[in-house]
């Protein structure tokens, strides 16, 4: 078992947390719930560390990372932030069981940012039932933003029915007549992509698409798949896939000669945990959907935001690949969590972290693309809605076109 814990007092750190864009509330008297008292907020999570997705564990270090940035500047009201991470190797029985230490023993106020569509899936009644938030999760489900049904669980980052009907508009612009083969992961992450895809498509999906082959997360590899999808005829190729099976399905496409063009989704379009190891060379021309700056595209070296988050990496987290764009998420939706924090005042309620939550207005991120902003009310909990597109050069994403959205509500 894999326990990160950093116990910080929290300030705002220089540029970092000016994000508030909204008065904060004044309370004539503190009110807490379990996990916070006068000097502590105690936060709970869940990152594969380990696993098929351990791709994915940076992010968990790097907002321990983050925490510990701003625990050497004061406090927020004086308050530590007492941050507990364990490793769920992204199988969902262990995320069920390091959830429940998390809230029944370690009593934490509420989980950040657990990862996973699958982990989260095993915890969505579970935190709901407690009343526990569950909160800015770590994965695009369209599912995450039902405040009718469920209460204490939000996303954070666009949702995968949006992302993939973007994906949707730009095909039908660049290619009408297309044929195509679509490879997604077999769980509700995937699925959530297809159904996407599909609604946008309407009428045209059972003509335009021509293969869907699906993949286990315990597969050792989808060289089969891929072959599959070639032999099926199809010239668009809609991956749907975690960076360790993107990066194989890179390889395998250069391998077996195969090139449609290449969509492939934003949960796995990192540089550094994809790219780099399916070989940039053969990454070049792919297209994909972003809302975060990538941290290998030039155009920001001389961004506030960007030196700001490369001077972070420097001191906190120097261990950290500073071209991997899941160092970025990290650090900005821990940004995002500050804003609900300062926010909740005195009032450190389970309730209260959830209304603050939903009330997020025009908070723009140092590392959020230009125009993309986080907004919530109480009945939009889709906080990220915004993306543009990018196409690989074969040594950097290039954005293209202008930001899209599409509305998608469960």
């Amino acid at each position: 078992m894999k326990k990160i814990t950093r116990r910080s007092v929290i300030v705002a750190a220089p540029g970092a947390l000016a994000l508030a864009s909204l008065p904060l509330p004044a309370y004539a008297a503190k009110k807490y719930d379990t996990g916070a008292s006068d000097t502590e907020i105690k936060i709970g999570n869940t990152s594969p560390y380990s696993g098929p997705a351990s791709s994915y564990g940076t992010i968990g270090k790097v907002k321990t990372a983050f925490f510990n940035m701003i625990n050497e500047q004061g406090g927020i009201n004086g308050r530590k932030i007492n941050f507990i991470s364990y490793d769920d190797g992204y199988s969902p029985p262990k995320t069920v069981e390091q959830v429940r230490k998390l809230v029944e023993s370690d009593e934490v106020l509420f989980l950040f940012n657990t990862l996973g569509t699958p982990p989260n899936s095993a915890i969505h009644k579970y935190c709901n039932q407690k009343k526990v938030p569950q909160l800015f999760v770590a994965t695009g489900a369209t599912k995450w933003g039902d405040p009718e049904h469920f209460p204490w669980t939000m996303g954070w980052q666009p949702n995968y029915q949006s992302e993939a009907q973007i994906f949707v508009s730009y095909l039908l612009e660049e290619r009408p007549s297309a044929k195509v083969g679509v490879l997604y992961q077999n769980d509700d992450y995937g699925k959530d992509y297809v159904k996407g895809f599909k609604d946008g498509l309407g009428d045209k999906a059972k003509s335009m698409i021509v293969s869907e082959v699906p993949y286990e997360v315990t597969d050792p590899t989808i060289d089969s798949q891929i072959v599959s999808l070639k032999s099926s005829g199809a010239d668009v190729f809609f991956n749907v896939t975690i960076p360790k099976f993107a990066a194989q399905s890179i390889r395998k496409m250069a391998e077996i000669d195969w090139k449609p063009l290449h969509l492939l989704n934003s949960v796995a379009n990192s540089v550094g945990a994809t790219l780099k190891p399916a070989g940039l060379e053969n990454a070049k021309d792919i297209v994909s959907t972003f809302y975060i700056k990538d941290p290998t595209d030039p155009t920001w070296k001389d961004d506030a935001g960007y030196k700001e988050w490369v001077a972070f990496m420097d001191k906190y987290y120097p261990d950290g690949d500073k071209t991997d764009a899941g160092n970025v998420y990290g650090y900005s939706v821990a940004q995002t969590l500050m804003q609900v924090l300062k926010q909740c005042g005195d009032e450190l309620t389970r309730a209260n972290i959830m209304k603050q939550a939903s009330n997020i207005k025009d908070l723009a991120l140092p590392m959020a693309l230009p125009g993309i902003k986080v907004n919530t009310t109480p009945t939009d909990w889709y906080p990220l809605k915004q993306m543009q597109m990018g196409k690989f050069d074969g040594t950097r994403w290039v954005l293209f076109g202008n930001v899209r959205e599409a509305k998608v509500h469960v």
